[in-house]
């Protein structure tokens, strides 16, 4: 029984397939029916991938494996039982002779004021295609209006975290709005601002100085204004205020501070390391020996620096869910158990275009010669749709971008504070841990994140540069804000029915100004 088909629940999954071959039921609990590549995610929200090219079918590359579609609620471990709820709000229950635990992570949130609100994760597909809508929409409304304050306003985004993720939204968004922009008559003189906060003394605190300035140097050239030491202190309708007392008037707050674990490993009450469950170097939980973890779920011991656990990343996901689906075979009597180890062999950052940073093997490369590394590390590392998204990469380059607003994805659908970020939210339909009309629901928490936060790093595995994807670094303390209970549409709209057409939903936070 495997819970969560992200990193580290997809290999295992697909580990276990092979080593099995047919003579053991493998289950995968999963919200959704895809594993999501995480580093390509930026380009979805920038235009350059379809949505679908990220996305890997897990029947389809999968088919020994019984795929279920729901979140895990709660874990019964002495009765070896994983209750869930399914995609209709129908509740069922699994019987397991061992568990995986790869429940992945959620958006982390900080206690400042209004961010929860005005602010949007980078977590999952829905919030990618909210942020690509959005912001054409900004620019639309923005070369619509006679206001040039308010076109300065719309025309301003905000990222905050120079992480991989943060990093990576803000180069391929200023390209997204400077090609919404240029060659447009009625667009002359509008100036797209992207600002990239980070309370750390530089890009990508967590890379080598040499790749953080090399990143540094393609944003700034690009136009990007970065400001480093530099966070938000509140945010509100029409602007953030930040921590050197300057308010920016914005329409677009992107959160990309970090992730925490998925609620559910906390909610076993075993013994946890930052939210994440304790397992030894096997990636047994001690005192359960039926019961494995990995992923962001696991605080794996990091057999290369004594005392430390392995980051948050997918490349480490990755890489422990091989030896997972090993050390699982293993405790049935087919082949022997692995320690976990592994040693970083470099890493890439895509910077959009033909820019890119990367250091693999410890050759530090920018330029042409980066990106073109970066692409072929992603083409490698993809378990599939490789000809898809190279294509689409070809297209983008000999055509202009398609700077269309689909309004699938509500502003309310895809709130900050979930704990399922994979799912974009209907109305009545509770967050996890939430009663539901079907009854009470025990636990919380996502029990199938549909992928680890990572950035890409080459010597193997895919890894992840996006979207809300790093562990917060120098960011200001201070505990997550409970989930939200049930998410509901404006009061002002009219609850989705056999007789109600979809449609545009109007803003609550801007009366009087259309938006999806």
């Amino acid at each position: 029984m495997i819970v969560g088909a992200g990193f580290a629940g997809y290999r295992t999954a697909q580990t276990l397939s092979r080593l099995a071959r047919g003579r053991a039921e493998i289950v995968l609990l999963n919200p959704t029916d895809y594993f999501l590549y995480l580093p390509l995610l930026p380009q979805v929200a920038a235009g350059v991938l379809e949505p679908r090219r990220v996305t890997v079918s897990l029947s389809g590359t999968l088919p020994q494996v019984r795929l279920v579609l729901g979140e895990a609620d709660r874990i019964d471990l002495d009765a070896r039982q994983v209750h869930y709820t399914g995609p209709e709000g129908e509740g069922g229950t699994l019987a397991y002779d061992r568990l995986v635990l790869a429940a992945g992570s959620v958006n982390k949130l900080l206690p400042i004021p209004g961010v929860a609100e005005h602010a949007h994760g980078f977590r999952g597909l829905p919030e990618a295609l909210y942020l690509r809508d959005h912001v054409t929409r900004q620019v639309e409304l923005a070369a619509s209006t006679d206001d040039p304050g308010r076109c300065a306003s719309r025309c301003t985004f905000v990222v905050v975290g120079a992480g991989y993720t943060g990093t990576e939204v803000a180069a391929h968004g200023k390209l997204f709005t400077d090609a919404q922009v240029s060659g447009h008559p009625l667009r002359t003189g509008m100036r797209p601002r992207w600002i990239l906060l980070d309370i750390a003394d530089r890009v990508l605190p967590e890379l080598d100085e040499r790749l953080s300035r090399t990143a540094d140097k393609v944003l700034r050239e690009r136009g990007v204004d970065v400001r480093m030491g530099t966070s938000v202190k509140e945010a509100t309708h029409d602007g953030v205020l930040l921590t050197d007392g300057e308010f920016v008037e914005t329409q677009t707050l992107v959160w990309c501070v970090g992730v925490r674990p998925d609620p559910l490993a906390e909610s076993l009450g075993l013994a946890m390391e930052r939210g994440r469950l304790l397992v030894d170097p096997y990636l047994r939980v001690p005192g359960r020996p039926e019961v494995f973890a990995c992923g962001d779920a696991a605080a794996v011991p990091d057999l290369e620096k004594p005392g430390q656990y392995t980051p948050m990343t997918a490349q480490h996901a990755w890489r422990q869910g091989k030896v997972c689906g090993h050390n699982v075979a293993a405790s049935f009597g087919e082949g022997e158990r692995r320690a976990y180890r592994h040693k970083d062999m470099g890493f890439v950052v895509d910077l959009g275009g033909v820019k890119a940073a990367a250091n693999p093997l410890g050759v530090n490369l920018s330029g042409v010669a980066a990106g073109a590394v970066t692409r072929g590390y992603h083409l490698a590392a993809m378990p599939g749709n490789r000809v898809r998204v190279a294509a689409d990469w070809l297209l983008d380059a000999v055509l202009p971008r398609q700077a269309v607003q689909l309004g699938l994805v509500r502003s309310w659908s895809v709130p900050l504070d979930t704990s399922s970020p994979e799912l974009a939210r209907v109305p009545g339909r509770p967050e996890r841990g939430q009663p539901s009309a079907d009854g009470d629901r025990d636990g919380g928490g996502n029990g199938g994140g549909s992928g680890e936060p990572a950035k890409s790093r080459p010597g193997g595995e895919p890894a992840k540069s996006r979207p809300g994807g790093e562990p917060a670094k120098n960011q200001p303390g201070g505990e997550p804000a409970k989930s939200l209970p049930t998410v509901s549409p404006p009061p002002d709209q009219p609850q989705p029915g056999p007789d109600v057409a979809p449609g545009p939903v109007k803003r609550t936070d801007h009366p009087g100004e259309g938006d999806s």
